[in-house]
């Protein structure tokens, strides 16, 4: 008897240990995305019930196409021409459900957005991947918020050989906003901010600095899964997100930096960048604390929200702000956006006023929209500029 129940437990262990290593024995169920050396891209899903399959990305024109069923079972998509050298994203609609690729395990998140990535070598792309050079540290820290009473997450990047035993050395610091809808996992991830930095500073093109990503979203302490809150569901609808208690609460966090990492205290070692909405909240963070931030750089900024109406009371506080921050000189006021953003004429029109005012500032102008290969590209541009 004691013989039938110790065969009997090893049988539900063995079985238990298959169980949960299947997962293991996966395989992809085709090649996709397959990369040509002509640098066309073929995209691939076994779907043999699907009625009509697209593939949705940023490489595509209109934004999606059709994918033709070529076997059976088999639904594919050759990209016409030859992609430029860039980190896409992209995932595919079958029977009107987005689904991301099976047979590609690289995924990233944006809000509740999930799309696989891949990469087209070439000069842009060269920034964007690993490569054998040194490599900085990125960490998760929390440091506490006096204006909610409550700790806050932020990711922190460290340029290689930050942590060596025998290194005293300063840095000058770079504090990188996201847009709406994001969080401090936005930039480390979507953005390839490790990868940016170590690529340009083994090459001498950015100085060795430290790069702050804090959560923007004064509802919400961590990204999602990351805060007590546990699991909840991304989105866009944060209340707090432009009311003006991120900008007060801002010197408490530089103040943490400044005490726990080893940098240079003062406004020429000092920039601030965002996207979008951390666009607009680099922009009244700069004006609200002028002498804070040497380096400001606006990305694809949403510049008209809450600036108020001609002759009002908000807007003529708001420009009296900018012209004491402009009246300090920074050394850099640098705006970048594509020229199919939704948000290109309201940073056209900021510019105008800049210029109208006398305001020294660098207005580059690129091609796309409001997505992430031109932020991407913009950091790169930016963080060249900065701390010279």
């Amino acid at each position: 008897m004691k013989r039938f129940i110790f065969l009997a437990v090893l049988f539900c262990a063995l079985h238990l240990t298959v169980s949960a290593q299947e997962a293991l024995w996966w395989k992809t169920p085709t090649t996709s995305p397959e990369i040509h050396d002509d640098r066309r891209v073929t995209f691939r899903l076994v779907a043999p019930q699907a009625k009509h399959v697209e593939v949705v990305g940023d490489f595509l024109p209109e934004g999606r196409a059709d994918m033709r069923k070529t076997q059976p079972n088999l639904w594919e998509y050759t990209t016409p021409v030859p992609l430029h050298s860039e980190l896409y994203s992209y995932a595919f609609v079958m029977d009107g459900v987005r689904i991301t690729d099976p047979s590609n395990v690289y995924v990233t998140r944006d809000v509740v957005t999930m799309s696989n990535i891949f990469i087209v070598n070439g000069p842009r792309s060269h920034y964007y991947q690993e490569r054998d050079v040194p490599h900085g540290t990125v960490s998760r820290i929390w440091y506490p918020c006096d204006q909610l009473q409550k700790m806050r997450r932020a990711t922190i990047y460290t340029p290689a050989g930050y942590g060596a035993s025998n290194n005293t050395m300063r840095y000058p610091v770079l504090y990188l906003l996201h847009g709406m809808g994001g969080d401090e996992e936005a930039w480390i991830t979507l953005g390839r901010v490790a990868q940016i930095m170590d690529n340009l500073i083994a090459e001498g093109k950015a100085k060795p600095m430290i790069v702050v990503m804090p959560n923007g979203n004064m509802d919400q302490v961590a990204a999602p899964g990351y805060g007590p809150d546990g699991n909840v569901v991304p989105t866009i609808e944060l209340p707090r997100t432009c009311d003006g208690t991120y900008e007060q609460s801002f010197p408490n966090l530089v103040r943490f930096i400044d005490r726990n990492y080893r940098t240079l205290p003062r406004k020429n070692s000092r920039a601030i960048a965002g996207l979008s909405m951390g666009g607009f909240h680099t922009m009244m963070i700069s004006k609200e604390y002028p002498d804070l931030f040497d380096y400001v750089g606006l990305f694809s900024a949403s510049v008209k929200k809450d600036v108020g109406e001609v002759g009002s009371p908000v807007y003529d506080r708001f420009h009296e702000k900018l012209r004491a921050q402009f009246a300090k000189r920074p050394a850099l006021y640098w705006i970048a956006i594509g020229k199919d953003d939704f948000l290109y004429p309201a940073n056209v029109e900021f510019c105008e006023l800049l210029d109208r005012n006398r305001h020294r500032h660098e207005f580059i102008e690129t091609e796309g929209g409001h997505i992430w290969k031109n932020w991407r590209f913009y950091l790169k541009e930016f963080a060249q500029k900065i701390f010279k």
